[in-house]
Formats: C-alpha cells, structure tokens, sequence
C-alpha cells in the first residue's frame, strides 16, 4: 500500500463489507473520514512535511488492517481483542467501538508505526519537523472525536440517569490528545531500545497488555442502544 489514496480504498472496502451498527464499523467510518481530512491537509499547507505525514499515515494504517486480517483468521491482535470481540454486542454503544478502536490504533500501534517510519526514512523521532505535524494531526482528531461525542447527545437524552452516568463515565476515561502524547512518550522509550530485541520486545507486550486492559473497560456494556445512537454524518 504505497499512498493515502490506496488506504482510504481500503477503508472503503471495509466499510461497504460491514453492517451499519458492527462495532468494526463505527470505528472504521469515523478512521475514514479523519484519513479523508489529513489527505485534503496534505495539500494546504497545514503540514511542514507532507511526504513524511503521508508515509507515515500510510504505515499507520497498515497496522489497523492487519488487525482486521488477522480477526477474520480468528487471532485478533492483543490491543484489538475487546473491539472485536464486542462489535456485535447492542449494548455497547457506537462511541465506545470508536474510542476503544482509538484506543488499540493510538495507545498501541501509532509508536511502532512512527518508529518504522522514522527508521525506514532514516529520520529521528527528534528531527524537525516530525512532532510538530504530529501535534497537526492532533487538531484533525480531537474535531472529529467532538463531532461522534455530540453524534451522541440526543440519544444519551432517553437514556435513565443512572446508564448516562455510567456512559459518560466511560467514555470520559479516553482522550485523544491524551492518548497521542502517550504514545509520543512510547516512541520516545522505544526507539532507542529497537537494537536491544529483548528489552524491546519486552516493552512491546506490557504495552499491548496495558492497551488492552483499557480496551475492555471502553467496550463495557451499559444499555441496549437505541437506532439513533449512530448519527455522526446527520443520516
């Protein structure tokens, strides 16, 4: 897969291969349409090193459709496990599919991602420009992220008092922005370790193990969800 044309095609594929209300879905559509926003930024001027934005969005990707390979083998990546072993669960709402995708994609697979960019283009995590169209993609995030949250509201309006406060609870335990600085701070450690195997590997898998405890915890069941929880395009 060599351009982020070719990743949103795949996307694409994916989405027209799910049922509207798959857990793998929601987090897919909303995966596209940031993807969609970062390919229009490539051309604004948003971005210091678009070449680099887009290798890396490129091998970023590559890591959430691997997962979703390997799950329809029945070996679902470690972080992604409760994503997918929840996408059918009605209970579950759409924002949750999304934050816990967000969640394995970012906390988990976004530094090794940047790190195999970083080292394939001869580049350190610490060159300029790296972080600061890091930090650029964090803008594109978090307004996607409040539109799905608003996409929520009217439906948490019929919900008894007592499952709102436990969604929001839930859902209040992720942040994008948050979670990108971890995982900034989980390049950071892992780059220098990449010629150690042990240590490296060994980081990989408690990193993996934390981003999955936190996964199970997004995709808690809280209510049966109503047809319109899912309105993020107005549809």
């Amino acid at each position: 897969m060599g351009s982020i044309t070719d990743v949103i095609d795949r996307m694409r594929e994916i989405d027209g291969g799910l049922a509207p209300h798959d857990g793998v879905a929601c987090f897919n559509r909303v995966y596209l349409k940031v993807t969609e926003r970062i390919a229009h930024e490539l051309t604004t001027g948003l971005f210091a090193d678009p070449p680099f934005v887009e290798r890396l969005d490129v091998d970023f990707a590559g890591f959430y459709f691997a997962a979703v390979d390997a799950a329809v083998a029945g070996r679902p990546a470690r972080p992604w496990r409760p994503l997918f072993a929840a996408r059918a669960d009605r209970s579950v709402w759409a924002l949750q599919f999304v934050l816990a995708g967000m969640n394995a994609h970012i906390n988990h697979d976004l530094a090794l991602a940047a790190l195999a960019t970083c080292a394939d283009t001869g580049r350190d995590p610490d060159d300029d420009p790296i972080h600061h169209d890091f930090l650029r993609i964090n803008e594109i995030l978090e307004d996607v992220e409040a539109e799905v949250r608003r996409s929520l509201e009217p439906a948490l309006l019929k919900l008894a008092t007592r499952d709102a406060e436990t969604l929001k609870h839930i859902v209040g335990t992720f942040c994008v922005a948050r979670a990108r600085d971890l995982s900034w701070c989980s390049l950071q450690t892992l780059w220098p370790q990449r010629e150690h195997p042990f240590l490296y590997g060994n980081s990989v898998a408690l990193l993996a193990q934390t981003v999955s405890v936190m996964g199970r915890l997004l995709v808690t069941p809280v209510t049966r969800v109503p047809d319109l929880d899912w309105d993020l395009d107005g549809d």
